[in-house]
């Protein structure tokens, strides 16, 4: 029977294609329905249909827009045209709503319509000239109306529903226009403050969904203080789809200022004198430490020789952890020039046949483990966890569930070193160190 029916698919198929080029099909739209009435969009302006239930609103927009969207990244406004044309609107048994995803002049927008139909061909000689009598809108967003099979379908021109002109927009004070185009409005005057916070506030809205889409970047309170000064600079001199994010390229840029020093690579001998500054006493002979994201144990190895530096009668463990399984396997065996390492690891670098590599007691001192953090953690008591820019990589409760475990598994008076715009609240975590380096002390 399956293959009864696709092959009648097929001959309808070919049936339709042999009609369309009878009749000449030069034009192809995707047509919908707004408040009973059919209509048309030109197809190349069509990018996709898609669903959407949730939008981030826009302050002081225009009535008709309902807010703007995250598609994979891109920040889109979205223009609900029943409420543009001041049409009336169906009543919807849940809240997803119907969108058609337009390219129009290098933009993109999203439509809301009651109802997504077909794509229909015709033939442009069929396209009548608009006539108020054909639709409840205004005729200027009206580029024809067409009979098909006994439908009749009003063409919306969407170019020009969607451009504005320059004089246009020094008139305007919303944030959208009323013909469409999404943009910054410009600043307010003195009294509009409030306003003014408020599309600033929404600016911001859009950086955390792109930076959270594209480089999976979380925005809490760990890292909330660094964002909004990063944005107070970044957005200097940018001005309406400036203020976006629109590829992974540019959230780079963004995020640019974000990392720790000598993030991937060993520290410096100035960073790592001022991590051993901030080193407390420890009467304990033995000393646990938990390193998240080691990657190729750079860190780790920069960490462990400034440790056993400034603890050299301590026994030490470096449980150093990674997800990335390639550059745990090889972080135990590399081989390095001399010349390449900081002056306070080459004390405990021995040369072999290939190179230089990290002494037997270093070495005998960290355990590179594969492994996730957001997965369960069995660790013993530790002391120092060291576990630079990784939580902001992680989603919100993942980042809450590791906070308690740090808790939960650090000794009284042990403490954590942080990225360094990350930062932890709470009575039980109280500031060691601060720029450069962020450290936190903790107490049960």
């Amino acid at each position: 029977m399956a293959a009864v029916i696709k092959d009648l698919e097929q001959v309808n198929a070919e049936l339709q294609e042999q009609k369309e080029r009878a009749e000449n099909v030069d034009f192809k739209m995707v047509t919908f329905s707004l408040a009973g009435k059919d209509y048309g969009v030109d197809i190349m302006n069509v990018k996709e249909i898609a669903k959407a239930d949730k939008f981030t609103f826009v302050p002081n927009a225009a009535s008709f827009v309902r807010g703007v969207y995250n598609l994979r990244g891109d920040i889109i406004p979205i223009i609900d045209l029943r409420q543009f044309f001041h049409l009336r609107m169906d009543i919807k048994n849940d809240n997803m709503e119907n969108m058609l995803i337009l390219h129009i002049n290098d933009q993109v927008y999203g439509t809301i319509v009651d109802k997504i139909d077909k794509v229909v061909g015709i033939n442009k000689e069929n396209i009548q000239p608009p006539h108020p009598i054909f639709g409840d809108i205004n005729i200027k967003f009206i580029s024809g109306v067409v009979e098909k099979q006994g439908d009749l379908y009003i063409i919306l021109d969407v170019v020009r529903i969607f451009t504005i002109t320059e004089e246009e927009k020094k008139q305007s004070r919303s944030t959208v226009a009323d013909s469409g185009e999404y943009y910054v409005p410009p600043p307010p005057t003195a009294g509009e403050q409030v306003p003014q916070r408020a599309a600033a506030d929404t600016a911001i809205g859009f950086i955390e969904e792109s930076i959270a889409a594209l480089k999976r970047f979380f925005v809490t309170p760990i890292n909330e203080r660094w964002l909004h000064k990063r944005f107070a600079e970044w957005s200097a001199g940018r001005f309406g789809d400036e203020l976006q994010l629109r590829s992974p390229s540019e959230a780079d840029d963004f995020l640019g200022t974000f990392g720790s020093p000598h993030s991937g690579e060993f520290w410096s001998d100035s960073y790592a004198n001022s991590v051993k500054k901030m080193l407390p006493e420890i009467a304990s002979p033995n000393i646990n430490v938990w390193n998240i994201g080691c990657g190729k144990g750079y860190e780790t190895f920069s960490f462990a020789c400034i440790i056993k530096n400034r603890y050299p009668n301590a026994h030490i463990k470096i449980w150093a952890n990674d997800n990335d399984i390639m550059a745990v396997s090889q972080a135990p065996n590399m081989i390095y020039d001399l010349e390449d390492l900081p002056e306070f690891c080459r004390p405990y670098m021995v040369r072999g046949t290939s190179g230089y590599s990290f002494n037997q007691e270093i070495k005998d001192s960290i355990v590179f483990e594969y492994h996730d953090v957001s997965n369960e953690n069995t660790l013993p008591e530790l002391d120092i966890i060291l576990a630079r820019d990784v939580l902001s990589f992680l989603p919100a409760p993942d980042q809450e569930r590791i906070i308690a475990d740090f808790s939960e598994k650090l000794r009284n008076r042990g403490f954590v070193i942080l990225g360094r715009y990350e930062e932890f609240t709470g009575a039980n975590w109280q500031v060691m160190a601060d720029d450069p380096i962020s450290a936190y002390l903790h107490s049960n």
